[in-house]
């Protein structure tokens, strides 16, 4: 099997968790960058990395990595790498791009120039003039960073937060790979109670669940690279079936959901049926100052509406003030949100232990994290 060097593309502030979602699946050698995780695989990698990584939003294969300032420099240096390693004769093979801080400035063009070089560089290997790209989809992207150019093909297709259970989404909705980030970041256990009391359309408590029943969130979906004749069939098949049986169905779960807008409540138990969660999640209409538990030593995660999101920021103080007080009378618990809204200690009544920033869509935002005690070793956490 070839080694091959892989690009895990993700979202601001998360690298660090795909990186050890990495180190977890058996892969050592890799590089963190802003946006991305570098790291070398074999074809098997491929598969694995998109069945298995929550976290990222697509695996790419990195074709090369060169400076350019030129037009002429991009086209030829293009041309140079071994495309015919990737693409068959009948590839269908579109080129996106981006260019920051860099003399290329035109997308567009470079788009044309990368997709040109291609070509010349196909019917040198392949001996014809005209390309149908009939065939399977390799998606190419050229990002241009400081004019410093990286071509990769895209192994995933639709975005890996697409797991197949959100087919309607509600207002302002959480992206899978972040809901999922949210509770890597909260070290949850799948032992312990969790409530997320702004569940919307339920992302945050189904995500919770895949990790905790170790369910790959790639393995009702298909990708891209499935359609490639150059990865075999029994790659996708052994890792397919890697994950179903690793997948720990049966695993009792404590995860609760509320939220006071019935029809996100609806969206929420529609998508636990979708992702076969029934009668793991259980979710209920409850204004937040309602929120109770019987449990001890268990984690309120959510992402509260703020001003910039939804309603204004005064309604949403208020909303924060009330999560204040439900936190204060869980006193064993932690609590770990999300959120665009400045100082949220001011309504929690407590400083904050942890803060990271991360973005919701284009939203900039603090993953604040309040951390509460540990429960004694010998001591059952469940219900008293």
């Amino acid at each position: 099997m070839a080694r091959i060097e892989l690009i895990a593309a993700t979202a601001f502030g998360l690298e660090s968790i795909v990186a050890d979602e990495l180190r977890k699946l058996g892969y050592e050698n890799m590089e963190v960058q802003n946006g991305k995780v570098i790291f070398t695989a074999n074809e098997e990698g491929i598969c694995r990395a998109n069945l298995w990584l929550r976290c990222a939003d697509r695996i790419g294969i990195k074709v090369g990595e060169f400076e350019a300032r030129t037009f002429e420099e991009l086209f030829q240096q293009t041309k140079a790498l071994p495309w015919e390693e990737w693409l068959p004769v009948d590839a269908e093979f579109p080129v996106t791009g981006k260019s920051v801080k860099s003399q290329l400035f035109s997308v567009s063009d470079c788009q044309a120039i990368v997709k040109k070089a291609i070509v010349e560089k196909l019917k040198d290997t392949y001996g014809i003039s005209w390309f149908e790209e009939t065939g399977p989809r390799y998606a190419v992207q050229v990002s241009i960073l400081k004019n410093r150019v990286t071509l990769t093909i895209d192994t995933t297709g639709k975005g890996l937060n697409k797991r197949g259970y959100r087919a309607l989404a509600g207002e302002a909705p959480l992206k899978e790979t972040l809901a999922a980030g949210m509770v890597y970041l909260s070290y949850w256990k799948p032992d312990r109670v969790l409530i997320d009391p702004f569940c919307g359309t339920g992302t945050i408590p189904i995500e919770a669940a895949y990790i905790g029943q170790n369910r790959a969130p790639g393995l009702t979906r298909t990708f891209a690279a499935e359609q490639w004749p150059n990865i075999d069939e029994k790659y996708w098949t052994k890792a397919r079936k890697e994950a179903e049986d690793l997948w720990q169905r049966d695993l009792p779960l404590m995860i609760y959901g509320s939220d006071i807008d019935p029809k996100a409540l609806r969206l929420a138990r529609e998508h636990t049926r979708e992702a076969g969660l029934e009668g793991k999640i259980y979710f209920q209409k409850l204004p937040v100052k309602e929120v109770r538990s019987r449990f001890h030593y268990g984690y309120l995660i959510t992402n509260p509406p703020y001003g910039e999101r939804l309603g204004n920021t005064a309604e949403a103080e208020v909303l924060y003030r009330e999560l204040g007080d439900v936190f204060s009378e869980l006193t064993d618990w932690s609590l770990h949100l999300l959120t665009a809204l400045p100082k949220p200690e001011i309504f929690i009544m407590k400083k904050w232990d942890k803060s990271r920033k991360l973005y919701n869509g284009r939203i900039q935002c603090h993953y604040y994290q309040f951390f509460g005690p540990r429960p004694p070793k010998k001591q059952n956490t469940d219900e008293i």
